[in-house]
């Protein structure tokens, strides 16, 4: 008769606090041997001490996910980035789509722009393809593939990374064609209204309230008072429209310029946008000037998973003058291309649109003041279409109007309200005068002679009660370069040539 196994004394039965962390290993490694074995425990393997209670599941996975790396002379894996958030200052950041759905296109307007790009180039490897309408290439690749099996195009080569050279067949050239009579547009992949719109308001020029520090910071480059700041800030703040007038040639126009400054640098805009089947060009290298995400402040496209349909720009500033007409205002149709363009306040929306030189366009006052009497107040406007269908569309922009006539001469009491600040740009002071030489004697690269500044002064302006302006200093200074340099003089401030330079000027004034 076998005697009986002995059992543990009380109190020295083991427990999980009292097994080494190698010993459980070892246990565990025992019992994933006899499950594997059928049953039969590895003879090579000693089988260790089992404790009192077999261990739960959940309390194998925590022991294998605490234990293994360390028992493996493993490091625990490294915590996996965040995803990447938008650049500093960007209120507004385009994720890429993961499919056409998410993108808002249809799979027609898709294959229209494809067979579109390659019946004017030829032959294009996919990846090229997707570059050219800005869309992924994973989401081209598949839908490519449905295009051979259609037998609308071929593949005719291999291209590097797994790609092919594509090229139209006679079903897909006679396709492409057709949709090219219609609109050549083959460009970036359209952004729909409701992104955009969705965009305008992220991003929007109201809900700013740059401070002085700011304003001061965006006129940096400029010699303005500080009563002028003191004007200009509750106006900027506001987003609403503003008069400039005053007098010729004391910088209305470059106050309007510089005022885009305080309300952030960048912003996102769609390249094109489809609207009832449309295409409407927005960005315009003319107007906009594009800002890339640099590799340097680790803001690449990559890292930040961009719909490259949109493309960043700095805030725009548009300066339209006397070429003004109603045309700008609407939307234009080309019906050689097809192709629509976006008008001059669509193209400014957050940010600012100056009309320069206001009451010498080529359209009459009343009808642009008629044209913008509501959008002014409720910050949307209507346009219509080729289809004649109208669209309301975001007007999100700050409109100076800077003019050198009377305000008052030119609108009525209805618009005047419309625009709550109007703001005079005064002539420069004496001391400010003065100052504005020294500024730009630096920038001509001048050396500034302070007696020949108080000579001007006191034979060319206080005999004939002659007003300061403050592009007159600029001015004066330019001619002194030319005079200088066509006689072959040293470049200086001489009592000669600031004769010359008045003389010249002020012939006529």
């Amino acid at each position: 008769m076998e005697p009986a196994p002995s059992q543990p004394a009380p109190g020295n039965t083991p427990t999980d606090d009292s097994i080494q962390p190698d010993q459980k290993l070892d246990m565990l490694l025992a019992r994933i041997n006899t499950m594997t074995n059928g049953g039969t425990p590895d003879p090579a393997t000693p089988a260790p001490a089992p404790p009192a209670s077999q261990p739960s599941r959940a309390e194998v996975n925590a022991f294998i996910q605490e234990q293994t790396p360390r028992a493996r002379n493993e490091k625990p894996a490294p915590p996996q980035p965040e995803a990447a958030e938008a650049p500093q200052g960007d209120r507004f950041l385009p994720r890429c789509p993961r499919s056409f759905q998410e993108a808002k296109l249809s799979e027609s307007k898709v294959e229209e722009l494809i067979l579109k790009f390659l019946l004017a180039r030829g032959d294009a490897s996919g990846r090229k393809i997707a570059e050219q309408i800005k869309l992924p290439y994973i989401l081209i690749e598949k839908f490519l593939n449905k295009l051979k099996l259609e037998q609308v195009i071929a593949y005719i080569g291999q291209a590097a990374m797994n790609d092919y050279i594509c090229r139209l067949t006679e079903i897909g050239n006679a396709r492409a064609r057709g949709y090219a009579n219609l609109c050549t547009y083959f460009g970036a992949a359209p952004v729909c209204l409701q992104d955009y719109c969705r965009s305008v308001k992220a991003q929007s020029i109201e809900g700013h309230y740059p401070s002085r520090d700011k304003l001061k910071e965006a006129f940096s480059d400029l010699l303005i008072d500080e009563g002028m700041l003191q004007k200009l800030g509750p106006a900027i703040s506001s987003g609403r429209g503003m008069f400039l007038y005053g007098f010729p040639g004391n910088g209305k126009t470059s106050i309007a310029e510089r005022v885009t400054k305080s309300f952030g640098p960048h912003i996102w805009i769609p390249r094109a946008m489809q609207i009832e089947g449309e295409i409407i060009r927005l960005f315009d290298p003319m107007c906009h000037e594009p800002a890339p995400l640099e590799e340097s402040d680790g803001l690449m496209n990559e890292a930040h998973d961009i719909d490259e349909r949109w493309v960043r720009i700095k805030r725009p500033t548009i300066v339209v003058g006397g070429e003004l007409t109603m045309d700008h205002l609407e939307i234009t149709y080309n019906s050689d291309s097809g192709i629509s363009e976006a008008p001059m306040q669509l193209k400014s929306n957050c940010g600012i649109l100056v009309i320069d030189d206001f009451g010498r366009q080529k359209m009459r006052v009343d009808e642009l003041l008629n044209r913008w009497i509501v959008p002014l107040e409720k910050r949307y406007d209507y346009l219509n279409l080729t289809s004649g269908k109208k669209i309301q569309v975001p007007f999100d922009q700050l409109v100076i109007f800077s003019t050198n006539l009377e305000p008052r001469d030119l609108v009525d009491d209805a618009f005047m309200r419309r625009i709550p600040y109007k703001i005079e740009v005064e002539d420069p002071s004496r001391e400010n005068f003065v100052k504005l030489f020294g500024i730009m004697a630096k920038i001509i690269d001048i050396p500034y002679d302070p007696a020949a500044v108080e000579y001007l002064i006191k034979t060319h302006y206080e005999p004939v009660n002659r007003p300061f302006r403050n592009c007159q200093p600029r001015d004066l200074l330019l001619q002194i370069r030319n005079y200088c340099n066509y006689n072959k003089l040293p470049l200086v401030m001489s009592q000669e040539s600031m004769d010359f330079a008045a003389d010249c000027y002020f012939s006529v004034m």
